[in-house]
């Protein structure tokens, strides 16, 4: 057997592999040898078919069989013993003009394309000056916060005169006639000139208007609407008042916090302020130590200046995918891949380098964190504790071992951004709600 290498390129090579009959035959014939004893063929007793009848009729699939495992096994090895790191599956070059005669063939020649990347090399200083942000929430943030809870957990009324952020259930007509609709009208979406005509009013009221002008970019969902019927919507309509709903305000008392919180878990008013103050920032900054990874990752992988085999890579998604995706889909998806693959070997890169590893502990624990976060959602936390071992073992168990192995890369991605975050030590910089919105939208 003769194996070549050829690096044609920066990133890319070909791989040539030449099996002669001392590679392949001995192994052939032994497992020729193996199907004559247990071979049940008309005419003779099993077992006892001659050994030339049976290669006649076995020979040659047994021998593309062996050929295959020969080929796998030494591409593996081989690609293993380079100082490159390969990328993808190397992909067979298969030349239309060249057909194996497996027959009477006796040399055969193999060749396989592979993309690669040479040795990685991360410098965390790269990173120094990507910050760690914490978001102070201001006493709006806070007290906006507060009125939302109140309101959401307010009790609903049906008063004989309309006030400000009351709804207003009614029939919105057209003058022309050509829309009607009945729907509840939010006046705290009105501007402030129009909703003065449906403050202090009562039921039956008719109340006319211009919906374009007193709604503007509120237009379309508050009449549940598409952009192209807003477009045409114009000109004066009638609104009749058929009912007021008002929410009154729900007390801040230990009921509500109970609700919220949980039995005895807030006993104030103080500490339920304080507790929502806390909820609010804990939010905010789940998203900017998020925001800070990111800018982390793009700085690392800017300064690692890791060159990928595109055009090999491409291909290869393509025939990976085996027809689910078109080159045009692989195209435009492209960057996001290749900016993910390159993280990929810096995270390796640094595990390696600092003996970092996702122990099935850290596995375990994560998946709870996941689950927790989803029961929460949906106000059945506590109540599923009980099962969460069962929850866990399922989804781990999942998607055929998949949902395993991509916890595990998750796991060791958060320890490498840590190691990374401690190592670089960067810099706290503490903004406003304000500022936080800025930086996300940039």
């Amino acid at each position: 057997m003769e194996i070549t290498l050829d690096k044609h390129a920066a990133n890319e090579a070909f791989i040539k592999i030449t099996l002669n009959e001392a590679d392949y035959q001995p192994k052939v014939d032994a497992k020729i040898k193996d199907y004559a004893k247990k071979a049940n063929i008309k005419g003779f007793r099993p077992g006892k078919a001659p050994f030339g009848m049976v290669k006649n009729l076995y020979g040659t699939s047994v021998l593309v069989e062996e050929i295959n495992s020969i080929l796998s096994n030494s591409l593996g090895d081989f690609l293993k013993k380079q100082e490159f790191k390969v990328l993808g599956d190397a992909l067979p070059i298969i030349e239309q003009d060249k057909q194996i005669d497996w027959k009477h063939q006796k040399e055969f020649d193999f060749s396989y394309k592979v993309g690669f990347v040479e040795a990685v090399s991360v410098d965390l200083d790269t990173a120094k000056q990507v910050k760690a942000y914490k978001v102070a929430v201001s006493e709006k943030e806070l007290e906006d916060a507060l009125t939302n809870i109140k309101r959401q957990y307010g009790k609903m009324t049906n008063p004989e005169i309309s006030e400000e952020n009351d709804f207003l259930y009614g029939d919105l007509k057209s003058a022309d006639g050509s829309f009607e609709k009945t729907l509840s009208l939010p006046l705290s979406k009105i501007d402030g000139r129009t909703v003065k005509k449906f403050i202090g009013v009562e039921k039956g009221a008719v109340i006319e208007f211009d919906p374009a002008k007193a709604l503007k970019d509120e237009l379309t969902s508050v009449l549940n609407i598409s952009e192209e019927e807003a477009k045409v919507l114009a000109g004066e309509f009638t609104f009749t008042v058929q009912n007021i709903n008002r929410t009154e305000e729900a007390e801040l008392n230990q009921d509500l916090f109970d609700k919220l919180f949980g039995p005895d878990q807030v006993k104030s008013e103080e500490e339920f302020i304080e507790k929502v103050k806390e909820i609010l920032a804990e939010n905010y900054n789940k998203e900017m130590k998020i925001f800070s990874e990111e800018e982390l990752k793009k700085q690392l992988i800017e300064g690692a200046k890791i060159e990928l085999p595109e055009s090999f890579l491409k291909e290869w998604l393509v025939k990976a995918n085996e027809g689910k995706v078109s080159e045009e889909e692989v195209e435009k998806e492209y960057p996001a891949y290749a900016r993910q693959l390159t993280w990929s070997l810096i995270s390796n890169k640094v595990a390696e380098d600092n003996s970092i590893k996702a122990e099935h502990e850290d596995v375990i624990e994560k998946t709870k964190e996941m689950i927790r976060e989803q029961l929460a959602s949906s106000g059945l936390g506590a109540q599923m504790e009980s099962n969460m071992d069962m929850f866990v073992n399922n989804y781990l168990q999942g998607n055929e071992g998949q949902n395993y192995m991509q916890m595990l890369t998750s796991v060791q991605n958060d320890k490498v951004l840590s190691f990374i975050k401690e190592k670089v030590g960067l810099e706290e910089e503490v903004i406003s709600v304000e500022k936080f919105n800025e930086l996300l939208e940039n």
